[in-house]
């Protein structure tokens, strides 16, 4: 396997913490570390267990298969044929283990996690491995995305009680599911410097018998610990912070641990956090006529230029891969991820708005082309992800990155035409690689790829501007482009007959919620109705396949099943706040992006369901799981951290103002007040930590913008007025269609509507604000003047 992606991964790659600067309490990555085991202890682990090993080595594997064999999800299937007697997370393995007084070995990991293939190759499919897993402990696999809630809780003890966290996460739990020792991939063996699978094993096997009280005992004592450390509460507060102090302390933050060549926040590893680039226009927006609201500006289209133009886009099939491994954007993590696609989408259409710059938006184009091909289901979903790994011919071990590599040989031999007009002999495959940096000996270091398995292969990344190009070999820029462009299509036809990465068709509600957002968001800014219509079919997927009508509840997951039908795991999974938080979001911007007020109507319903099912009624803000799915874990969290994906508690902050906005309900708006409150101290003490929750509360302590268009949503000046507001940035408002008719949904929650009137029968605009509204206007210029104050 390749060392693309040393251990541990953190968050599909990542830790919680990664595209942040130094100082913003996160811990450091170990990408570059030397494969040194991350373990943690809740008490003492004796030394010993090297002396009686015996060789590890992975024997074939077992075909008879275990009880996984009996799940849904792709990543539990992945270990149904491990000779190791695996429970699915449940009351099953939880009474085994008190019945025979077991520790229980909890391993969490996901389908598409490149170090959770290899634990599985190494350990997982070993027999002797296989034999004291399951004969001295109670081993339980869990899919991190389908138990969200789950992977937090001894996430949380592992990132506590060691140097970090990621994934394959394994940790070892009481039979009351208390956790007394973690850490993330081990190697089957000791090493110099690192302990071996085996011998953890052997180690805990020996603490059980020998001292077991005494690891209970500092189980108890840690859990009490973490569980007074995540508390979050308003407490005595009445009120949360200022919005302008938290605002530009975390604006200095960011500009502190800005990489001024190539954008982003971090030496490397290197990740997109859309959720920065997002506070950064935000910033921006409130500071315009300011050099820090320039440096803002400066810094999100930087780095999404230099993003783009980098390793880590896709530049032949599109779509970004997961992160990068250097500073330059260059090799990435190839692994590719719907919710990065779904919040690009949304940052490079933002990018678009703010600068004119086309570039921008043809990368968000990209993106959803990319989706729209690799990650749809034919019932209207989206798939979770694409494996970094795949054969690089069919019957191969797989290795990260095959599919996307390219020798100078294939290029060569694919675009051998000559181009015409170059003032030296020229083929097409030679400006191709001129431009995207591919060389004979290749463009991956060996530091990023030690067993030479990527030696020769080169990654596409951009290496001179259009301009630059044609300057050099003396041709017509619109010339390059075509040839360029020409040059990308054949190889995409090319990559066609290669293995395909495994898919993760496991659709989850939180990343088609996102995705709703990504499609609605940039289709309405390009004026785009296919765009649109992608949302709307995953809207309506969600509803029919992830709805349950009778109780007003969201499912967690369902799966893609044979001949495009959806299956669901019996009993079904359940959704947790995120999956509430992101589909509320995603129906909130189809109604704006569409029109339609049925998408708002059930996003009232589903926040209401939020509000039964997770509201913290004496603390303030949401619990990340409902009481009773979190059963028995000894933490119930509320998750403080804006990552790969945003908080669900700071996109629920965003939710409540804007369905405040559209109906008027003081409720919602109060329960925004609390939730902010609640999060105070963390704001304070680390803002960079919650960047989209800071947005949050500068928009709540300014004014939210409802800006009214009255007119037939069919007439040509009805879509000028609406395309005009779509076209501009504007992240504090709500865009409301009225009719006409007082009976509307959107009449009857805000009776002020009936008062507009439509000037000279023709489509107008109001902008209201603290319930004033401006003179009616009917030209989208006049509009755009107004809407640019």
């Amino acid at each position: 396997m390749s060392h693309l992606s040393s251990p541990p991964p953190k968050h599909k790659g990542e830790h919680k913490g990664h595209g942040l600067p130094r100082g913003s309490e996160r811990g450091s990555s170990s990408r570059d570390k030397d494969r040194s085991v991350t373990v943690s202890s809740s008490g003492p682990m004796p030394a010993g267990g090297k002396g009686s090993r015996t060789n590890c080595s992975p024997s074939t594997p077992q075909k008879v298969p275990n009880r996984l064999i009996n799940e849904k999800s792709p990543y539990l299937l992945q270990h149904a044929y491990n000779p190791v007697d695996w429970y699915p997370w449940g009351q099953e393995a939880f009474d085994k283990a008190r019945k025979e007084n077991k520790p229980i070995f909890l391993s969490v990991g996901y389908s598409t996690c490149h170090w959770c293939h290899m634990m599985e190759e190494e350990s997982f499919q070993n027999e002797e491995i296989g034999r004291l897993l399951s004969e001295d402990f109670v081993s339980v696999k869990v899919d991190r995305e389908e138990r969200p809630d789950v992977d937090k809780v001894y996430m949380t003890f592992v990132q506590a009680t060691s140097s970090g966290g990621g994934w394959p996460m394994n940790v070892w739990l009481t039979p009351n599911l208390q956790p007394f020792v973690g850490g993330t991939y081990f190697p089957p063996e000791d090493g110099l410097t690192r302990v071996g699978f085996r011998t953890v094993l052997l180690r805990i096997r020996e603490q059980w018998k020998q001292n077991k009280n005494t690891l209970l005992e500092n189980s108890q004592r840690v859990t009490a610990a973490l569980l007074a450390r995540s508390e979050i509460s308003m407490g005595d507060r009445q009120l949360p912070p200022s919005g302008a102090t938290m605002n530009s302390r975390c604006f200095q933050q960011l500009d502190e641990g800005y990489d001024e060549e190539y954008g982003g926040f971090a030496e490397a590893p290197k990740f997109p956090t859309p959720v920065i680039l997002s506070f950064l226009f935000s910033y921006w927006l409130s500071h315009r006529l300011t050099q820090d609201g320039s440096r803002a500006q400066q810094m999100a289209l930087h780095t999404l230029k230099m993003m783009a133009n980098g390793g880590i886009r896709d530049h032949v099939g599109q779509g970004f891969h997961r992160y990068s491994t250097d500073r330059q954007w260059h090799i990435p993590h190839f692994e590719k991820m719907l919710y990065d696609q779904a919040q690009l989408a949304v940052a490079y259409s933002q990018a678009f708005q703010i600068s004119g710059d086309e570039f921008y938006s043809d990368v968000a184009r990209g993106i959803l082309q990319y989706v729209a091909r690799n990650l749809s289901h034919r019932s209207g979903g989206f798939c979770s992800a694409e494996d970094a790994d795949s054969p690089p011919e069919r019957g191969m071990q797989p290795k990260e990155g095959a599919f996307y590599v390219w020798t100078v040989k294939e290029v060569q031999q694919l675009l051998s035409e000559p181009v015409p007009g170059a003032t030296e002999p020229l083929t097409s495959g030679q400006l191709l690689m001129k431009h995207y940096g591919l060389t004979e000996a290749g463009n991956i270091s060996p530091s990023q790829d030690p067993k030479g398995e990527l030696h020769g292969r080169n990654v596409l990344t951009v290496r001179y501007s259009l301009e630059l190009t044609a300057a050099r070999f003396g041709l017509d820029v619109e010339a390059v482009r075509t040839l360029l462009n020409t040059g990308l299509e054949k190889l995409f036809q090319a990559r066609k007959h290669r293995p395909r990465p495994h898919l993760d068709s496991k659709m989850l509600a939180s990343w088609n919620g996102l995705m709703v957002s990504g499609f609605a968001v940039t289709g309405a800014v390009l004026g785009l109705e296919r765009l649109i219509n992608y949302a709307t079919n995953g809207a309506k997927f969600l509803k029919r396949h992830m709805f349950d009508m009778a109780s007003g509840r969201l499912m967690r997951t369902c799966y893609a099943g044979s001949g495009g039908t959806v299956e669901h795991s019996n009993p079904p999974c359940w959704g947790f706040l995120e999956d509430y938080a992101f589909v509320v979001r995603g129906l909130l911007d189809l109604y704006e992006a569409s029109q339609e007020s049925s998408w708002l109507e059930w996003a009232l319903r589903l926040q209401d369901a939020q509000d039964r099912l997770f509201w913290d009624s004496r603390g303030g803000g949401y619990f990340c799981s409902e009481a009773e799915l979190g059963a028995g874990l000894p933490l119930r969290l509320k998750d403080d951290q804006d990552g790969a994906e945003p908080s669900a508690n700071s996109v629920s902050a965003h939710n409540l103002l804007r369905l405040h906005g559209f109906t008027g309900h003081k409720d919602w708006m109060d329960k925004c007040v609390s939730l902010l409150t609640a999060f105070s101290e963390r704001l304070r003490r680390v803002p960079v930590a919650l960047p989209e929750m800071v947005r949050a509360l500068s928009a709540h302590q300014q004014t939210l913008k409802q800006i009214v268009i009255c007119g037939d949503p069919q007439a040509k000046d009805t879509k000028a007025l609406l395309q005009c507001v779509h076209s501009i940035y504007i992240p504090n408002k709500v865009l409301i269609l009225a009719n006409g008719d007082p009976s509307s949904f959107l009449s009857r929650q805000l009776p002020f509507l009936s008062t507009l009137r439509r000037l000279e029968d023709r489509a107008t605009a109001y902008v209201c604000e603290n319930q004033a509204c401006s003179i009616p206007i009917t030209e989208p210029c006049e509009l755009r003047k107004l809407l640019h104050q």
